[in-house]
């Protein structure tokens, strides 16, 4: 592959990193997702769940070139460009989703709404044949979905411990389409908490978060990777369930806090044409990989 072929992935891949970052900040809206709809998701479930300790461990013994060449198993070129956009989205967007959530409440969930239904629909396209058994796990997965957005926030403190346990339980919901890790910290009680410590750049919650973050995605990577090679169908299957029936969270912030309903349709057409188009736009421009 070229130069200029190496440079147009890696942009692609931040390009994939801000949209992943920017659904992470959204209650709802979920960065698995957009890396399903992108069509990184399954590399990048890959590339995370071959991630472990082994060039650490060959380092201690004295053997550099074992370590190195263990190091050089990780797929850098998809999580160098990706991270840096999920951080620049993360950073930016936080500032604006206050803001949005706010000050246009119905309308900003109006868009996550359309988002999330368009989403669906292209999961679902990965899901072979309904059949019972498929069936069977979208119907798990919808009522589950259902019960979790209807539970209460649980009142925690924003000790560093909690702040650890939320970023391990929030990131394995990231990687998860259908599933919010902005939603799971709502849930906890540190959405808005950790919006601000990002805005105030408030360092020790941060680096805590992402350790805690770091640990959860590397332990629940390696499930998520072994269902999706093994099990593929029955898991697309739940996870369109999941992103069905998290539309019961917008619905009830539209419903609550709605003035016009045109604004809301609007808004709610715009989220589900955006994934078409990007669905659209990223099928021309495939990643060049090899497993």
């Amino acid at each position: 592959m070229g130069k200029i072929e190496n440079y147009r992935d890696t942009f692609l891949i931040f390009l994939r990193g801000l949209l992943m970052g920017t659904a992470d900040i959204v209650p709802g809206v979920s960065g698995g997702t957009m890396a399903l709809i992108t069509g990184i998701y399954q590399r990048l479930v890959h590339a995370i769940s071959q991630i472990n300790a082994n060039f650490i461990i060959a380092a201690l013994k004295g053997d550099f070139a074992k370590s190195k060449e263990e190091l050089l198993k990780w797929d850098f070129s998809l999580f160098i460009p990706l991270l840096c956009g999920i951080g620049v989205a993360v950073l930016t967007v936080s500032k604006i989703m206050t803001v949005m959530l706010s000050v246009y409440t119905a309308t900003t969930y109006a868009f996550f709404f359309g988002l999330i239904l368009a989403s669906a629909g292209f999961v679902y396209k990965h899901v072979e044949e309904l059949n019972f058994k498929n069936i069977v796990f979208l119907l798990i997965g919808f009522v589950f979905a259902i019960l979790f957005v209807g539970l209460n926030p649980i009142q925690t403190n924003h000790t560093l411990p909690i702040i650890f346990i939320s970023g391990m339980l929030a990131v394995c919901a990231m990687i998860l389409p259908g599933i919010s890790g902005a939603f799971i910290l709502l849930l906890l009680n540190q959405y808005e908490y950790m919006l601000a410590a990002l805005n105030q750049l408030k360092f020790s919650d941060i680096i805590t978060f992402c350790v805690g973050a770091v640990i959860g995605i590397l332990s629940f990577s390696r499930i998520l990777n072994y269902l999706l090679e093994h099990h593929k169908s029955i898991t697309m299957a739940f996870l369109v369930g999941l992103m069905v029936g998290t539309l019961r969270l917008p619905y009830q912030k539209i419903a609550t806090s709605m003035d016009s309903i045109i604004p809301i349709i609007i808004a709610g057409v715009i989220g589900f044409a955006l994934v078409i188009i990007l669905e659209r736009q990223f099928e021309k421009y495939q990643l060049h990989w090899e497993d």
